[in-house]
């Protein structure tokens, strides 16, 4: 607890009481915790267990932001700083894996864009990752790395490290992974879901040096284009996708170079989803590493030839097991001053289109919410009213994460030709692959539409004028009957006393 809290008059979008915060992981979504709390006032350290170091060595692979993610980083003034690496994507074309033909093509529409606000932009994660690193610390974050975190007390709103040091806030803030045995700080069963839940698919991560897409003859073809669109692949029980992570100025230059000066990474991301593949008697809850080229060659034996020869190319391979895990049933801790947020609360299958995205969202909502803070004794309504606006929204994004690997990864048969059919006959047409016109795929696209217009901001102040400022009028009303009560009561004792 502070017993030195900061009290400050109250202004537009800042807390007139500032707390201390403990947040338990530095990833993505801890980071992004620690700098929107930082922008409106709030005292914070981060504690990540690996090392700079490490965390660029594990952070190899690529990542996504769609436009409800990359808006709110816009909005935190950090547009300018995310283009020295991010690529901003146009549109998306579909192939199939087995084959290579192509099935269509989708272009965002510049209306859902503006509507939405931001961009679908590609990212490599280390990028990202030193970007919220850099600005967190800059916003005055304490930011602590290569500091193991063994425990968290509920109770004592307390972390133990491993050294044997506890550390204590008015807020904890647990931004580990799905698999993190810290989870157990709301649940003993916590951890259990993670393991217990059988793998749907597994996914591979690559990453293709520019050199090797610009001396193969049909893999520059997928790259000299002004605006390289994304590639998705769909196969039988198989899927992949392919995006640039490079500044837009070198894409311009015919990628002339082959390390952007700006700082971005010059190469071609690839993830391959695939539900039959080589048995591993490794640890399959973090990423793996894997040197075995006969399960590399196993993995391609059934794709297309660029994807075969993308695969022999890259230079950076991993793999992870993809679970479809429940969300947690509590994500606050009874005591009312820990919460879980991000993978630890939420999972959401590696791999998918909102994981970063989820991640941001929660930091905004989160920080939002403790703008409105004048007094310690919101906390615990503040943190069970971010899990009541986020669980729905969480649980939706899940679904349709697990709806979009079961489209893509569709097995051979009926349901998929008639899939192949309705993409080949609106590109015939010249339409978008997910343009309306009825069907699974413009239910597919009606989705995404939905999760890319949610602003999570508004989601935090719509929930603070229904219920958060009716409940501190309620308390102001029950305090003032208290004093009255009490006032009353004073003078009748001294009718009494005046009595006797």
């Amino acid at each position: 607890m502070s017993p030195e809290a900061s009290y400050l008059p109250s202004t537009k979008g800042k807390p007139s009481i500032l707390i201390d915060f403990l947040i338990v992981g530095g990833g993505i979504t801890g980071l992004a915790c620690a700098l929107a709390l930082r922008r409106i006032g709030h005292r914070v350290i981060v504690l990540e267990r690996l090392a700079e170091e490490e965390i660029s060595r594990v952070s190899n692979g690529g990542g996504r932001l769609p436009p409800n993610a990359s808006k709110i980083l816009f909005q935190w003034d950090l547009e300018a700083a995310l283009r020295e690496f991010a690529v901003s994507s146009p549109g998306v074309e579909v192939m199939r894996y087995d084959t290579g033909d192509l099935l269509g093509t989708h272009i965002w529409e510049e209306e859902i864009l503006r509507e939405a606000g931001g961009e679908y932009l590609f990212y490599h994660h280390a990028d990202l990752w030193r970007l919220l690193l850099r600005s967190a610390i800059d916003a005055g974050a304490d930011v602590r790395l290569g500091v193991s975190v063994t425990s968290i007390d509920g109770d004592d709103c307390s972390v133990e490290l491993s050294e044997g040091d506890v550390l204590r806030a008015d807020v904890v803030v647990a931004a580990v992974g799905s698999s993190s045995g810290l989870r157990t700080a709301v649940s003993v069963n916590n951890k259990c879901l993670y393991d217990s839940t059988p793998a749907y698919c597994r996914l591979y991560s690559l990453f293709v040096p520019s050199q090797v897409m610009l001396q193969d003859h049909d893999l520059v073809q997928m790259c000299i284009r002004p605006s390289p669109p994304a590639f998705l692949w769909l196969g039988h029980r198989a899927s992949a996708l392919g995006n640039w992570v490079v500044s837009n100025r070198l894409v311009d230059e015919y990628l002339s170079v082959t390390s952007s000066e700006k700082g971005g990474v010059n190469g071609f991301m690839v993830h391959v989803w695939v539900s039959d593949y080589p048995g591993s008697t490794s640890n399959e809850n973090e990423w793996i590493m894997q040197a075995d080229e006969a399960n590399w060659e196993d993995l391609i034996s059934h794709c297309e030839p660029r994807l075969q020869r993308l695969v022999r190319g890259a230079t950076f391979r991993a793999f992870r097991p993809v679970k479809i895990v429940p969300q947690l049933d509590n994500w606050v801790h009874h005591g009312g001053r820990v919460i879980m947020v991000g993978q630890a609360a939420h999972p959401l299958p590696v791999g998918s289109v909102q994981l970063t995205a989820l991640g941001i969202e929660d930091a905004a909502l989160f920080a939002k919410l403790f703008s409105h803070l004048t007094s310690e004794d919101q906390i615990p309504a503040f943190l069970h009213a971010f899990q009541d606006l986020r669980e729905g929204r969480c649980a939706r994004v899940l679904n349709s994460e697990r709806c979009n690997l079961s489209f893509r990864m569709m097995p051979n048969g009926p349901e998929q030709e008639e899939r192949d059919s309705a993409m080949r006959e609106r590109r015939a047409r010249g339409l978008s692959v997910f343009s309306s016109g009825g069907g699974k795929l413009t239910e597919q696209w009606d989705q995404i539409k939905e999760l890319f217009g949610y602003n999570a901001e508004d989601e935090a102040d719509d929930w603070w004028v229904k219920w958060g400022l009716l409940r501190e009028r309620a308390k102001e009303r029950s305090i003032e009957m208290e004093e009255q009560v009490h006032v009353r009561l004073q003078a009748v004792n001294i009718d009494n006393d005046d009595d006797e």
